[in-house]
């Protein structure tokens, strides 16, 4: 539990730090946790998750929080900084015998007041569709295991969809579910449908429609997380091979790829319009890659052990209108805007919209500072600023700023390579109705490639050496991360494709046959657990891993670290006595959560009193700070 005071002993735990937008403060009454309140012995257990919905309540208190610990799932209402956890009254408490859960998700789609959705996978490899609020409705999927007997690692509702689903293994495979089918009586049959680089699609043959509707098989080692693109065209992987895969996901191309500074990659995210990931994993970093340039730009450096996840705060994220700069016309940030000119989709916070707004009417950048955070096994929380002077080193600043020496070899793609998108069709649900709309990309298409943000000061950026003579360039042939697909992809998930018509799908040829034998798979340092489904895939001799990651270090893929500008956390706080696994960004507050069980609501700047204010008499005896 936290401690109180000023930080005297190496230890102690914070309640509170501070960032230029003011002080967030641990509201140790908003804490939610197992009814007893006793830390969990989190020995040999998977880690604990957590996922929020909300059901559109008239009565204003419509979030709703799911979290396990061990064999254990509940789901609360969750008060946030308005009123005190009360955890005697969990809408649902399940407690499961020979599986763990270890992941889950709602479907925001068709949440209400009286019925959730809420998928749930297990440490055997099955999933389970349950409603915590009707609890007599639940579906079973891989029951039998025999699609799949690792542990489930991620599991995902597609955007925009009510019945489709994505589940990630720790084999290293990832499958697509339909709701409304069944898994079968026997083990699925399989035809490829496309294969790439280190990947390949294959289609389940079956008379009848039956789960899964898709089998991806991602590099080497487990799949340990992946997200969708904010507009949910597009899928980020996180393997244990260290590789980020970045793929269109309705027509299954490999839009880029990223290798870690070593050891696997644990988790990913995307920036709220979509131009950035973030990775993190078993080199303590985290990593910032450029969609459009498909390369590094930047890595922070803060963390002692593990990073274990990573999320933008999309309320800090801030957006205003920028200039065009006279430096800018007929650059090659030019020449990419120009490339991915197109609509921007319309997202649902409100920086978000603002910055999908401006790019679909007009052709000038916009002016944005990301704020993104990161937990890990250090029991450590950072919080990162990704300001103009690392995305746009070329650009001139404003004269107001203080000039951060940012090396050199952050240059943008080398011309030459040319950087398409793949064309994508919508996707249908069973029902037959559209689920996507027709709108590109706003990362790829809508928004320029490079823009000047004049926000936030920047003050996280650490200084670096120019580029060393003889130093390769991010965006040397060797090890090119981005690829040169086709102009158009034929969709995978389209009505058709539902209902198992596959008769008119065609394969595709690998379009990097020439790159296979320099880009080959790379092995991660370790595993992330000694569980025996993790161990489906042994790590070759260690000669074989340092020959590997010889030949992507310097590259595009991996560049050194000398060779990318290096940040520093805003905030690096020990804020748990147990290694850390949660960390959301809701409106009025951050969220994580340790191994121990402990969920933690910390209050954004100016949010803590509403507690007070609206529910004095729960107010508990304790300080907050």
């Amino acid at each position: 539990m936290a401690a109180e005071g000023g930080g005297k002993e190496t230890n102690e735990i914070k309640t509170q730090f501070t960032t230029r937008e003011g002080v967030y403060k641990l509201l140790t009454h908003s804490e939610y946790s197992r009814p007893n309140r006793v830390p969990f012995n989190s020995q040999g257990s998977n880690p604990v998750k957590v996922s929020f919905v909300n059901v559109n309540d008239q009565s204003g208190n419509g979030d709703r929080i799911c979290f396990n610990v061990g064999r254990e799932l509940y789901f609360y209402i969750y008060k946030g900084v308005r009123k005190a956890a009360d955890l005697s009254k969990p809408v649902d408490k399940r407690i499961y015998k020979g599986t763990q859960p270890t992941c889950h998700d709602f479907n925001p789609l068709t949440a209400t007041a009286e019925s959730v959705s809420l998928l749930v996978g297990f440490s055997a490899g099955q999933v389970q569709l349950i409603d915590p609020i009707k609890k007599e409705t639940s579906k079973l999927f891989n029951e039998e295991r025999l699609i799949d007997k690792s542990r489930v690692t991620c599991v995902r509702w597609v955007p925009g969809s009510e019945s489709l689903f994505l589940v990630a293994h720790s084999s290293g495979s990832m499958y697509l579910y339909n709701v409304e089918n069944t898994c079968g009586t026997t083990a699925p049959h399989y035809q490829l449908l496309k294969q790439g680089d280190n990947y390949a699609v294959h289609t389940c043959k079956s008379k009848s429609a039956r789960n899964p509707l898709l089998r991806w098989t991602i590099g080497e080692g487990a799949l340990n997380e992946f997200a969708f693109s904010p507009d949910g065209k597009f899928l980020a992987c996180a393997s244990q091979d260290g590789f980020l895969r970045v793929f269109g996901f309705d027509a299954a191309e490999l839009h880029g790829t990223m290798k870690s500074y070593f050891g696997g990659l644990l988790c990913v995210c995307w920036s709220p319009d979509g131009r950035y990931i973030v990775a993190g994993g078993e080199d303590d970093l985290v990593t910032v890659w450029s969609f459009s340039d498909c390369r590094v730009i930047a890595r922070g450096q803060g963390h002692k052990s593990w990073v274990s996840v990573v999320a933008f705060d999309h309320c800090t994220t801030s957006v205003e209108d920028g200039e065009l700069p006279a430096e800018f016309s007929g650059s090659d940030e030019d020449f990419h805007e120009q490339i991915h000119m197109g609509a921007g989709r319309e997202r649902a916070n409100s920086s978000h919209s603002r910055l999908s707004k401006r790019n679909s009417t007009e052709s000038r950048p916009v002016s944005v500072t990301y704020r993104f955070g990161s937990v890990g096994q250090d029991t450590q929380l950072c919080l990162w600023d990704l300001t103009e002077d690392i995305l746009f080193p070329h650009l001139p600043l404003s004269r107001t700023r203080t000039h951060t020496n940012v090396m050199s070899a952050t240059s943008p793609t080398a011309t030459g390579q040319t950087v398409t998108t793949v064309s994508i069709t919508s996707a249908t649900n069973s029902s037959g109705t559209n689920t996507k709309d027709n709108m590109s990309n706003s990362s790829a298409t809508g928004n320029p490639a490079n823009s000047l943000p004049d926000t936030l000061p920047r003050s996280n950026s650490l200084p670096q050496a120019t580029n060393p003579a003889g130093g390769s360039t991010p965006n040397s042939h060797t090890g090119s991360s981005c690829s040169s697909n086709s102009s158009k992809g034929n969709s995978i998930i389209d009505s058709s494709f539902i209902a198992n018509k596959f008769a008119t799908l065609s394969l595709h040829d690998s379009r990097k046959e020439r790159h296979e034998k320099d880009h080959k798979r790379n092995h991660s340092m370790g595993h992330i657990s000694s569980k025996s489904s993790d161990k489906l895939n042994q790590l070759s001799s260690s000669r074989s891993v340092k020959a590997e990651a010889a030949k992507t270090l310097g590259t595009t893929l991996c560049p050194r670290m000398e060779e990318v500008p290096l940040l520093e956390p805003l905030v690096c706080k020990k804020i748990a006595h147990e290694r850390l696994t949660v960390l959301i960004f809701l409106e009025d507050c951050l969220v994580t959560a340790c191994q121990e069980g402990f969920i933690c609501t910390w209050a954004r700047p100016g949010k803590v009193g509403l507690l007070s204010q609206n529910n004095p008499a729960n107010s508990p005896s304790g300080t907050v700070v």
